[in-house]
């Protein structure tokens, strides 16, 4: 009897809980304007106080820094830094973060300041251009698809015409992307083609395209172009390099995703991922290798160019945060 007293003594109790829970919860301040995520980033001549006036920027403005990331190479009288932080749109708005910023960048004579609002900036603009092999540009549209790149995708650039029914046009036809097949030759590579295609665009994406952009191409393009390769170059060149190097019992393979540059596959480097193969492999879990590493190299560095992470170093190196 005695414990059913107590349980029944302490459910007379639940209602008075209740009801002053009730009146707390009344009582509660409204939730202020949810914060936003900004990301900056500055390349300038090193200098005493750039840390300090980065904060003072940010914090003037009500901002709260969540991570710093500083390279300061030496004898080089360079600053890097990216900063994450968090604010209140209300208390400053985007128009006013980029004149912040700009007056930032013109006290520090920056190469580069740029500013990112993920949440209220739109999304960066690329075009894809592929050739035959569908691993990279089908891994790429996946992840398009999943959120895990924040980018929109214009259009589908190839030199090799897929037929309707296959994996890559089905899903370009659901997510109403449109393809353009662009038959090249060694004397015509379309160039003038492609670059109506992408004049809008923000950046291009080379996944596995088998064609040479030529000078003139770069030149009129003016922005960034990111591409991938296998690391089975230099040393196996010429018509299919995995068997070649397969069968030169090579223990390590890799990828490698830079920037493009005259230079056939010289740019500078963004990414690089590698992984061992042993006599256990045969070709195929040799060549599926090096295929994943490609698709898992790509994508890391075209979400590290949308984060802001990359930046120019020296004449033919990145820094990468």
């Amino acid at each position: 009897m005695g414990v059913l007293r107590r349980i029944s003594s302490r459910t007379l109790l639940f209602p008075r809980v209740l009801e002053s829970a009730n009146r707390s919860l009344n009582t509660l301040p409204v939730p202020s304007t949810p914060l936003s995520n900004g990301i900056h980033v500055l390349y300038c001549p090193d200098s005493v106080g750039i840390v300090a006036k980065i904060s003072e920027c940010i914090a003037s403005r009500g901002g709260n820094i969540l991570e710093a990331d500083i390279f300061v190479p030496q004898n080089k009288n360079v600053f890097y830094s990216r900063s994450e932080f968090v604010f209140d749109p209300t208390k400053w708005p985007r128009a006013q973060m980029d004149e912040d910023v700009l007056n930032l960048s013109k006290k520090f004579n920056a190469n580069r300041s740029v500013v990112r609002v993920p949440s209220l900036d739109p999304k960066y603009k690329i075009a894809v251009l592929a050739s035959k092999q569908d691993h990279c540009l089908v891994d790429l549209l996946h992840a398009w698809q999943d959120g895990k790149l924040p980018v929109d995708i214009s259009s589908i650039i190839s030199n090799h015409d897929r037929l309707p029914n296959s994996h890559v046009i089905r899903f370009l036809e659901r997510h109403n992307i449109p393809y353009h097949y662009l038959s090249t030759t060694k004397e015509n590579k379309r160039e003038d083609e492609i670059l109506h295609l992408v004049q809008d665009t923000d950046f291009l994406v080379l996944a596995r395209y088998m064609q040479v952009l030529s000078r003139s191409f770069l030149n009129r393009y003016k922005k960034d172009i990111i591409n991938i390769h296998h690391g089975l170059l230099p040393s196996f060149k010429g018509g299919n390099p995995s068997r070649q190097a397969f069968n030169a019992g090579v223990k390590l393979i890799g990828a490698t995703s830079h920037f493009v540059t005259e230079e056939l596959d010289e740019g500078p480097i963004i990414e690089q991922m590698v992984e061992r193969v042993s006599h256990k492999d045969n070709l195929l879990s040799f060549v599926q290798k090096s295929e994943n590493l490609e698709k898992q190299c790509l994508l890391k560095a075209i979400k590290s160019y949308c984060e802001l992470r990359v930046l120019p170093y020296e004449e033919n190196r990145t820094v990468v945060f």
